[in-house]
């Protein structure tokens, strides 16, 4: 009888710890990882995601910079960590990039994008170009007519391979015809460091990275890769008003967490988020970026996910095998 009734106890014991461990969600810190280094967009937008969630948990949400291949490194670490809610990934569009770009080299896909489980789109800004404001191009189309003049003589910068500044780049010279000279870095810090160096003489980027130096009239716009114009440069023409539609393209921002994460775990994480980005500091840290907050969650946020990622994957198979010299 005795033995049974340990028995009995474990079998409860066992099935009331995994709920308890959910119910009081989170009791220690949680990591999110920027695939990326400082000062680009996924970190420039992680921050004041992290501070903000901090606040409502009252516990706190460390951003971790883990960076490498593009963004690969950092999204495979939280692909494959323990789906318990204490890792978290702030994404850009280059999580549906990647897998694609594995496929065209036949190599075994660093991570794929059903080892993911969104929990909520924070921004989708579209890729501004930019030029040193001590080059000669002053609109897109000279850009763009130098560039057929001179092929694989302009240099631009981008976030790694397949990166999502090296794809707006990419569909850009595959729709205009041209040929551009691609110099990879690490992230989008360093490769708009590459520019206001004067070591490159493009770069494609999210408007929140490069709108200091517009201002501060270092850099120099010339044309978006959204169907509208940014509202912060509204003299800057789009690629679809100068007959590029094919061109289209966006940096986005959102949280992941690891498939397998308990739903009750997501859904404190989802109205986490959802609170967040009401937040007072959190609105003002990206009115100060000029980053409008799209805000998505939930099946909306998976559909927009999905079709996403359909059109990126196809606009690499558009683009194709590009290897580096």
């Amino acid at each position: 009888m005795m033995q049974r009734l340990a028995a009995t106890m474990l079998v409860l014991v066992a099935s009331i710890g995994p709920a308890s461990a959910q119910d009081t969600y989170p009791n220690r810190p949680i990591t999110m990882v920027v695939p990326f280094p400082p000062g680009g967009v996924a970190d420039l937008t992680a921050r004041p995601v992290a501070a903000a969630m901090e606040r409502v948990l009252k516990n706190p949400v460390g951003v971790v910079n883990k960076q490498g291949a593009a963004g690969a490194v950092g999204m495979q670490s939280v692909a494959v960590a323990k789906p318990d809610g204490y890792t978290l990934l702030l994404a850009l569009s280059s999580i549906s990039i990647i897998p694609e770009a594995d496929k065209l080299f036949n190599r075994p896909p660093a991570f794929t994008v059903d080892q993911f489980a969104p929990i909520a789109l924070i921004s989708a800004d579209p890729t501004i170009l930019v030029v040193p404001a001590d080059k000669p191009w002053k609109t897109a189309k000279d850009f763009i007519e130098d560039a057929r003049k001179r092929p694989g003589q302009i240099s631009y910068s981008s976030s790694g391979i397949y990166g999502t500044l090296h794809m707006a780049m990419e569909l850009l010279s595959q729709a205009a015809g041209i040929k551009l000279r691609h110099v990879p870095h690490a992230g989008a810090g360093p490769a708009l460091t590459a520019i206001l160096g004067g070591h490159v003489d493009a770069l494609a980027s999210g408007p929140a990275v490069v709108l200091p130096h517009i201002k501060a009239g270092t850099l120099r716009p010339l044309v978006g890769w959204g169907d509208k114009r940014v509202a912060a440069l509204p003299d800057v023409p789009t690629l679809k008003e100068l007959g590029y539609p094919d061109a289209e393209f966006y940096i986005w921002a959102g949280v992941f967490a690891p498939k397998g994460t308990p739903e009750p775990v997501l859904a404190k994480l989802r109205a986490t988020v959802r609170e967040a980005v009401n937040d007072s500091e959190f609105k003002a840290a990206m009115d100060k970026l000029e980053t409008p907050v799209t805000f998505k969650q939930g099946d909306e946020f998976q559909r927009f996910f999905d079709a996403d990622a359909k059109r990126l994957a196809e606009g690499v198979r558009r683009v194709g095998r590009v290897e580096t010299k």
